[in-house]
């Protein structure tokens, strides 16, 4: 039989995981927070060098009920997952949850829920592309049908896309060797190419979409479907590491009472001219 001072050693390593447990959740009072700052109107940076949008007014409101000190960094897209592993944010803004996402990273409730459509040449082929207008989910037998009819209209194009993003991954793994995919590090990037003529077509945020057509004195229109579902993050949320529930909870907390008092409605309204706050 082990004696008392080893039985206690034994012990005393056994609940040494519990009390480093216990002693390293986090009490949240600050946080950085990362942003593409080119994804107008959830996020931009204006003349004076300030960045606004959507994204923003959510994370202020989010910061005042937190209690959070928030630092916000503007950093391209397709680095803002890695910072975040490396700990140089502790939030990112306009993360979409898809399955390879979640792999490694965790994510807030919902602050807007989002379609994707397509961006393209108001007087092109592709100006009305099928099923256009039509809010339809990949997970049903009528959205299948309506990709597979878009794959046949798309043949022969050149489609652009972000990298790191739920639109990129849904166009190769649906139009693969019908379309040429070009990618770009910004939605702004490939809207620049779209205007200048050298893709067809851009496959988007409905709210990029609608905002860039809008702006583009008719040149420009969304066609096709308004889609959800599959590879797509068509959720809008905070993005943050795994493993840390108290920052979770904090965020979760603020965000819901935002949604319950209408203030995510109203945000949403001012920048999209639409609700697309979650409904419960």
């Amino acid at each position: 039989m082990a004696s008392r001072s080893s039985l206690a050693a034994a012990l005393a390593i056994i609940a040494l995981p519990l009390l480093g447990g216990v002693a390293t959740a986090k009490d949240w009072k600050s946080v950085t927070v990362g942003v593409e700052g080119a994804f107008p109107p959830f996020n931009s940076v204006n003349a004076s060098g300030e960045v606004e949008g959507l994204d923003l007014d959510v994370m202020k409101e989010v910061c005042k009920r937190a209690a959070l000190d928030c630092k916000i960094v503007v950093q391209d897209w397709d680095s803002q997952i890695p910072s975040l592993l490396a700990g140089k944010f502790d939030v990112v803004l306009t993360m979409g949850p898809n399955p390879e996402r979640r792999k490694v990273i965790d994510f807030s409730n919902p602050y807007v829920i989002t379609p994707n459509t397509f961006l393209v040449p108001a007087d092109g082929p592709l100006a009305n592309l099928p099923h256009t207008g039509e809010r339809l989910s990949t997970d049903t037998p009528e959205g299948q049908k309506a990709v597979a009819d878009l794959k046949e209209a798309l043949t022969g194009k050149t489609l652009g896309a972000s990298l790191s993003t739920s639109q990129l991954q849904f166009v190769e793994e649906n139009f693969a060797g019908a379309v040429e995919v070009r990618t770009y590090k910004s939605a702004e990037q490939s809207h620049l190419d779209l205007e200048g003529g050298r893709i067809d077509a851009q496959f988007d945020n409905v709210v990029f979409v609608n905002d860039r057509a809008k702006g583009s004195n008719g040149a420009l229109k969304a066609s096709g479907p308004l889609l959800t579902g599959g590879i797509m993050a068509t959720n809008v949320c905070l993005g943050i590491r795994k493993e840390e529930p108290e920052l979770k909870a904090i965020l979760d907390k603020a965000i819901e009472g935002m949604r319950a008092d209408g203030s995510l409605a109203k945000i949403s309204e001012k920048w999209f001219a639409m609700d697309l706050s979650p409904q419960k």
